[in-house]
């Protein structure tokens, strides 16, 4: 399968369309809640890919640059529907979030008031953390079928919660261990509701799609520099912003302290605690945590417009940041995915990718119980012990208002079985009236 791809698509085009802006727009809780909401769609309710294909797609997702999630939509419409598909997915599973987080940043360099932000999504935060669970578990009793494989989803939860091992160290040495030992990992059977799909056009394809990604990703820079001078903030920022999008292994965690750092001493685009705000504004909307990202990019076109009106600065600085970030992804995807589906049947590359499955439990448990943590306790602190440092909240701070909606929502989603969509919309209500009556 390559870009004709959609020939076999189990699903009309226009339907795609419509599912992926649904997905879109409710794609809360960061990586870990996107995950979920996908697999739940994409595997359980739409069938358009087995369990198998799914978990092969975030394998090869989570060894990328970039923001993993996104990938992984762009992956799974590649499957779908082709190259349309993959840009459809990709791009409708950001959209809904870049707008939002552009109105919200808007509102906080205008304002400086973000408070109520916090109230239309306390309830949110327990619908997501029922799901994060839900997705968890099904992956993990399909992934994790072997001793070997439940040790390697506790190592690597412990690599990462109490040790803060560098989420790509994790993921790689997962990796080597499988290739090495392939031999523990006995071979699965598919479940693919898809035609493996093989590569067609060799260097020549890859080739074209590199200059031509390449072409996209630099022009609206250029573009800019030639209208309002190559000296304004909008160049240096879609050159770092660049960089960054090409380092960014293990998500926005990995670089936001740095980038944090050169934004605010080096460039100046934040003050100091804006680059918080801004992450508590990304953790709480949809579309993918390194929006953030662009959080930063509104903010300084915002206070250094070149000549623009700071609303319309704000806009192009936000649009460049977006942009540069997620084009790459793109050619990631594209570039790489029909030789990772057609290397499936490869022994020793199965079995890295099943060690980097089991690792990927890990990984989502680690995300759900910083997401637990912080959506439960107003107050998040590190636990010291020995060589060990891990997140631990400060217990007397307990949200009993977030613990009683999480309740509401584990009954919704575990005891009485509810759609997607109503445990939203359900605990979203519960949440605003909560912050109403409190």
């Amino acid at each position: 399968m390559s870009e004709a791809v959609a020939e076999t698509a189990p699903q009309p085009f226009g339907a795609f369309v419509r599912e992926w802006a649904k997905i879109g727009v409710l794609s809360f809780g960061g990586p870990a809640g996107q995950i979920a909401l996908m697999h739940r769609v994409a595997v359980d309710e739409k069938k358009w890919i087995g369990e198998a294909q799914f978990l092969h797609a975030l394998n090869f997702c989570m060894l990328l640059p970039g923001p993993e999630a996104q990938q992984l939509a762009t992956y799974i419409g590649w499957l779908t529907h082709g190259l349309r598909g993959g840009l459809v997915a990709g791009i409708l599973f950001v959209l809904p979030g870049f707008f939002v987080i552009l109105a919200l940043a808007l509102a906080y360099a205008l304002f400086q008031d973000t408070g109520f932000v916090t109230s239309l999504f306390f309830g949110l935060k327990a619908a997501v953390l029922a799901i994060v669970i839900q997705a968890l578990l099904k992956i993990a009793s399909r992934a994790l079928t072997t001793p070997i494989a439940w040790t390697l989803a506790g190592v690597a939860f412990l690599a990462l919660f109490a040790f803060s091992v560098p989420f790509p160290v994790v993921v790689l040495s997962a990796a080597l261990f499988g290739f090495v030992v392939a031999g523990a990992f006995p071979p699965k059977a598919t479940d693919d509701a898809l035609p493996e799909a093989a590569p067609t056009g060799g260097v020549a394809r890859a080739l074209r799609l590199i200059v031509m990604f390449a072409l996209l990703w630099a022009a609206p820079v250029l573009i800019a520099g030639a209208i309002l001078g190559f000296d304004s903030v909008f160049v240096p920022l879609g050159v770092f912003m660049s960089k960054m999008a090409v380092v960014t292994f293990g998500g926005a965690y990995a670089v936001l302290a740095y980038v944090a750092q050169q934004a605010v001493e080096v460039h100046g685009w934040l003050n100091p605690g804006e680059m918080l705000d801004g992450l508590a504004l990304a953790e709480t909307t949809p579309g993918p945590l390194v929006l953030v990202l662009s959080f930063v990019g509104a903010l300084a076109g915002f206070r250094d417009a070149a000549g623009l009106s700071p609303v319309a600065g704000a806009t192009l600085g936000a649009f460049l940041t977006t942009w540069v970030t997620f084009v790459p992804c793109f050619l990631w995807i594209f570039l790489g995915a029909p030789y990772m589906e057609r290397l499936r049947t490869n022994r020793r590359l199965a079995a890295a990718l099943s060690a980097i499955t089991a690792a990927v439990v890990g990984v989502i448990l680690n995300l759900a119980v910083w997401f637990a943590v912080h959506a439960l306790f107003g107050e998040v602190g590190t636990l010291h012990a020995g060589i060990a440092d891990m997140v631990w909240p400060v217990w007397s701070t307990l949200d009993l208002w977030a613990l009683a909606l999480t309740v509401l929502a584990f009954a919704l989603v575990f005891g009485l079985k509810t759609g997607l969509a109503s445990v939203l919309g359900v605990c979203a209500v519960a949440g605003l009236l909560v912050q109403v009556v409190v």
